[in-house]
């Protein structure tokens, strides 16, 4: 054998010309069918047991699926009851299809037909391998005995299959060349046009042709012409349904489903997820996804994610990965400074402009869309600006902090991720935030205090303010006059040993809706002595006496300091 990356034998792209795949899009979802019971159970450590399989198979019609794989019934007894059960316990509602999976062999093919007995739709799926490692290791047989095998199949599945459509059952069939990417696409198109025949497909009762990308071996885009190539040269393209069901083995079966689609497909097989033997089957809420990113509609319901993750990975006993796309824990949360930066600046975009599109840079979807309107979007660590800690304050705690004190209390906020190394609760934010401006008492407090409101001739207004401070352990009375109670207060300290501070900046909101509703004030104050300017923060359910406390605040802070 060659030594390492020398013992591989590079794929050999299918020529093509004239391509037309890369000028299409997207603009309509495909027939979806989970393979999620068959594919992705015979992938588990621990395979469903019939409970679990129910459980999972109610979940996929309630997002929305309309086939579904529900086993392989001809290889185990576990498996044929489970056919049995959601066939003769009514579980199959009258608009969703069961498909069943068989190999090309007389026997199973029987006991196959044994199991669907009583359903009202059903897809009988049957397959054999035509690639040309397989041809060569597992067969040993040229392509005519490959051939025979899947036409002698495709007789005795439509021989048997008349009583049962006699009957009324909506019976449908489907073939798979499995390991389609590693078949020489003239024989690939070969082998099915001999199966649609020995089917009877026409335009009426077409055929699903459902092509695998079994074991990946090359790029998506050599997948998407060599599917353009199988569907320009198949005879009769009107006969069939052209399905995918990729898998994972290069990280691509998002990538190839969604160029395959491109390039003809009009159905995927795919598992939630992804689960799936090896490194999996293509992830159907990915795809879903992703189309309704693109204003397209999927089709499917995953309004509810995190419901449906939670009987996946109870179902399955497989983790869902934290940045598995949509779903994973922290797909939707940013822990760097420049995006928490540029989502805080979308949030306000979107309030303030009214757009009717969803337009928050690094969000590519609305999290609400997916029922995670509740989770963290911004979390704050070591790794975070201003801006994250601003946005914890505001959507978690109700605090518009003024543009100017972001830098501020994302400071003190770094500190103390770099201080404890590891990223801090939003209520560990909020805390440092009544610590820093709210519950700054000393030396200064307001102990009581009383306004009186004057109109002149003219309109004017006129506030007469008259107070108690405390300052460490003495008491005294304040004064003042202004304009209005933040100017009168403001004049009343002036005569005090705290008249070196000047006023720079206030801005006040609710926090709090209805009649419980809560005041709070920012206050910018600069020291004359030493040019520096200090915030202060005060919250009160009294409109008026919300300023003082943060007046105060800032003078408080200041002498700390």
């Amino acid at each position: 054998m060659k030594p390492g990356f020398e013992k591989y034998i590079p794929f050999q792209p299918q020529p093509i010309r004239g391509r037309t795949w890369p000028d299409r899009t997207i603009t309509k979802a495909p027939v979806w069918c989970s393979v999620d019971l068959r594919d992705g159970n015979q992938a588990l450590i621990d395979p469903m047991n019939l409970a679990e399989k129910l459980e999972y198979f109610h979940t996929l019609v309630d997002i929305g699926v309309k086939e579904i794989e529900i086993g392989f019934p001809s290889a185990s007894e576990t498996e044929y009851e489970i056919c049995r059960e959601l066939i003769e316990g009514g579980h199959i509602p009258d608009d969703v299809t069961i498909q069943v999976l068989v190999q090309a062999r007389e026997h199973l093919i029987k006991k196959t037909f044994e199991a669907i007995q009583g359903a009202k739709n059903v897809i009988l799926h049957f397959y054999n391998s035509t690639s040309t490692l397989q041809r060569k290791v597992v067969f040993q047989m040229d392509t005519d005995g490959i051939t025979q095998i899947a036409t002698d199949a495709a007789d005795l599945i439509y021989e048997m299959s008349q009583p049962l459509i006699e009957s009324g059952m909506n019976l449908r069939f489907e073939y798979s060349p499995e390991s389609f990417m590693g078949t020489e696409m003239d024989y690939a198109v070969e082998i099915c046009q001999a199966v649609l025949d020995h089917l009877h497909a026409s335009p009426e009762r077409k055929v699903i042709l459902n092509l695998p990308t079994t074991v990946e071996n090359c790029m998506p885009n050599q997948f998407a012409d060599m599917l353009e190539y199988f569907i320009r040269r198949l005879p009769g393209r009107d006969r069939a349904i052209i399905s995918l069901h990729p898998h994972n083995d290069r990280g691509c079966g998002v990538a190839t489903t969604e160029l395959g689609l491109l390039a003809g497909a009009d159905r995927v097989e795919a598992t939630l997820f992804g689960n799936g033997e090896r490194t999996g089957n293509v992830d159907m809420v990915t795809l879903a996804m992703n189309m309704y990113t693109q204003g397209v509609d999927p089709k499917l319901n995953f309004s509810d994610i995190n419901k449906i993750k939670e009987m996946f990975e109870r179902c399955t006993k497989m983790p869902v990965g934290d940045r598995q796309p949509y779903v994973g824990k922290l797909v939707f949360t940013a822990f760097s400074g420049s995006h928490q930066d540029a989502i805080n600046k979308g949030v306000q975009y979107m309030k303030s402009s009214g757009t009717e599109y969803w337009e928050i840079p690094y969000l590519p979807i609305d999290p609400a869309d997916v029922g995670r309107e509740y989770e963290p979007i911004i979390r704050i660590n070591s790794q975070s600006g201003k801006g994250g800690a601003a946005y914890i304050m505001e959507h978690n705690f109700g605090f518009d902090l003024p543009k100017s004190m972001q830098p501020e209390f994302g400071h003190i906020v770094q500190t103390e991720t770099d201080q404890v190394g590891t990223e801090i609760a939003p209520e560990r934010i909020s805390e440092l935030f009544h610590q820093e401006y709210i519950d700054v008492k000393q030396p200064y407090q307001l102990i009581k205090h009383a306004f009186r409101e004057t109109v002149d001739a003219e309109g004017h207004s006129h506030v007469a303010f008259q107070g108690t401070l405390r300052h460490t352990d003495t008491v005294f009375e304040v004064s003042g006059e202004g304009n209005g109670p933040i100017d009168a207060f403001f004049n009343a300290i002036q005569g005090e040993k705290i008249s070196r501070f000047t006023f720079l900046d206030y801005a006040s909101h609710a926090i709090t809706d209805g009649s419980d509703s809560q005041g709070v004030a920012y206050i910018l104050l600069q020291d004359q002595r030493t040019g520096k300017q200090y915030w202060g923060v005060g919250l009160s359910h009294n409109i008026n006496l919300a300023p003082l406390r943060a007046i105060l605040s800032a003078i408080n802070r200041a002498k700390r300091a």
